[in-house]
């Protein structure tokens, strides 16, 4: 025992210059009271509403820009990467104005793996997915309102497979974009990186907005990339027609399978979590 100790010692700092929070705990019927919980979900409601009212603004801007038959200019409009930058910038600036209060999900697959990662409780994660859900749909619903005239006629800014593509490739666009997406979000907020980086001052919202710029840079193409359930729920609801919905499945398969890669890699393989829990099991001594 004395000799597990002699080696845990010389093979760590006896001082860390950083701090993991406390895992949460799976249910905490606590947060129910407090005000900040509920702040915490209308800071998320608001935001997934007003990143799905610029985003999808402007896919369906594009889309009438480029229509030839209505005047347009097939090469006009901002383009794919007009349509990935809105998309990006859009998480960057919202997850920067809200991560002191919700810490910015806006989206339930990054939710999601951060239940897995013990960073939210059981209720919390839950009433998340459901305010982001409800945003999402509401800010669709107000494009609609907006541009009743070109919503329809458009595609409503859903996500569907795209021709020319199996359902196994979609599904694995959603996993790997996801699995970047929650992998950067891991890394972006991680305390150890803050005080081992110290001297580098990393602004978190940017690296995430980022990701998800490159994600819809590489899978537009494909499914008009997802990765955010909310996100293709709320077009899907507005839009309602046959093709998102039949395709609609994997905007939740794909992405909470890549969260949950995405938490997985992060605290039992980078993080060393396994081997932690490993260490700690073979030196208890009441074991």
């Amino acid at each position: 025992m004395a000799k597990d100790v002699e080696v845990a010692e010389r093979g760590s700092f006896s001082n860390k210059d950083y701090h993991d929070p406390p895992p949460a705990p799976l249910i905490d019927a606590e947060e129910l009271t407090k005000w900040s919980f509920y702040r915490a979900l209308i800071a998320e409601f608001i935001a997934t509403l007003l990143f799905l009212y610029v985003t999808v603004l402007t896919v369906i801007g594009y889309s009438i820009q480029t229509d030839v038959k209505a005047g347009g200019d097939a090469c006009g409009g901002v383009g794919i990467l007009g349509i990935a930058w809105a998309f990006g910038g859009m998480i960057f600036v919202l997850v920067y104005c809200i991560a002191g209060i919700s810490g910015g999900h806006i989206n339930p697959a990054v939710t999601f793996g951060l239940f897995l990662a013990r960073k939210v409780s059981l209720i919390r994660a839950i009433m998340y997915m459901v305010a982001q859900c409800l945003g999402a749909i509401a800010g669709v619903g107000l494009v609609k309102a907006f541009q009743s005239a070109y919503f329809d006629r458009y595609g409503g800014g859903a996500n569907f497979l795209h021709d020319g593509y199996s359902t196994g490739v979609g599904l694995g666009a959603e996993i790997v974009g996801t699995f970047v997406l929650v992998y950067t979000a891991f890394s972006a907020t991680d305390p150890k990186r803050s005080a081992r980086d110290s001297h580098v001052p990393v602004l978190a919202p940017l690296p995430i907005g980022f990701a998800v710029f490159m994600v819809h840079l590489a899978t537009i193409p494909v499914t008009g990339t997802g990765i955010n359930p909310a996100r293709s729920l709320g077009s899907a609801v507005i839009y309602n027609k046959d093709k998102p919905w039949d395709d609609h499945w994997f905007f939740w398969v794909g992405p909470f399978i890549g969260a949950a890669i995405a938490a997985f890699y992060h605290q039992f393989i980078l993080r060393a979590g396994a081997v932690k829990a490993l260490g700690s099991f073979r030196s208890n001594p009441t074991v």
